[in-house]
């Protein structure tokens, strides 16, 4: 059975008890999770409303921007380490069985959004284009081993500490190529590793991004990574790089790739406060309609 739940993308807006409950009332989800928004001040009170049996949580997104597992720095590395675990603690607090982990970035030079801007331009696959992306390519791979190492030492410790609090971590795909990990580095993460609590999260949006850029096949990857996912954040893509838009309205394949993945899967619609309640709710019938319940 499919699960629907939500998380609104609060890079500007602060999630807050009353926003949960907005989210609740008006659009009628069920589950909710949580972004790397939430800390501090903010936790008594959705701890609160959890509490009372208001809300129910399905996982928890983590780490927050600055937090690298595959730094050189130690320092850096151990603050990552830590940020995840107390995502996991409060995940365990409110009953959610995921968290959905960031792992990070290169010290590369930014090369998507120029790849962006060059296909908006008219450059897309010129012979610069494929230039740039082969260098990106190149240097990263460079350090690539070394990189990997540094991460599988910290997710260890996380997935350790997951176990005892029985909840599983899902690492999600990124965007952005100088981001952390690449679909073969995830691949590796996972197969090395081999624990029932790390699994893979995909994001609809950020792979068809890739695939707009000719880093990947969207639907190859995920027939490669389907049978390992726990969830996916649900949202299309204009052409190339437009995210953040309802199923339905893009250029993402559902159709095709949704059959890629568990049947349990859990699917969370990932929305910006501009898309107004109507045309979200018109999305999630349009999906149940093609996918079931």
């Amino acid at each position: 059975m499919i699960s629907f739940s939500t998380c609104w993308n609060s890079a500007r807006h602060t999630v807050g008890d009353a926003m949960l409950r907005e989210i609740k009332t008006k659009l009628g989800f069920d589950l909710i999770e949580l972004d790397q928004s939430v800390r501090g001040p903010l936790v008594p009170g959705i701890r609160k409303i959890f509490d009372a049996g208001e809300i129910r949580f399905s996982s928890l997104l983590a780490l927050p921007d600055g937090c690298n597992f595959s730094a050189v720095s130690t320092e850096e590395r151990e603050r990552a380490v830590t940020h995840a675990i107390q995502a996991i603690d409060l995940a365990a607090q409110l009953s959610a069985p995921f968290v959905i982990l960031h792992l990070g970035k290169t010290n590369m030079p930014p090369i998507t959004h120029r790849l962006i801007a060059m296909a908006k331009s008219g450059g897309y696959l010129s012979r610069e284009y494929v230039r740039m992306k082969i260098s990106a390519v190149q240097e990263r791979e460079n350090d690539a081993s070394e990189r990997l190492a540094r991460m599988k030492s910290c997710l260890l410790q996380v997935i350790d500490h997951a176990a005892t609090k029985n909840i599983r971590i899902g690492l999600e795909n990124r965007r952005n190529y100088e981001q952390v990990p690449t679909e073969r580095e995830l691949s590796e993460l996972l197969e090395e590793m081999k624990s029932p609590h790390l699994g893979y999260w995909h994001d609809f949006g950020h792979s068809q991004v890739k695939q707009n850029l000719a880093f990947i096949d969207h639907a190859e990857w995920l027939r490669t990574m389907g049978q390992r996912t726990f969830g996916c954040h649900v949202q299309d893509c204009i052409w190339p790089a437009r995210e953040g838009q309802l199923p339905f309205t893009g250029g993402v394949d559902f159709e095709k790739l949704v059959p890629l993945v568990p049947t349990n899967c859990l699917f969370v619609w990932k929305m910006n406060r501009n898309k107004t309640a109507d045309t979200i709710l018109q999305s999630v019938q349009i999906w149940k309609e093609r996918f079931g319940e």
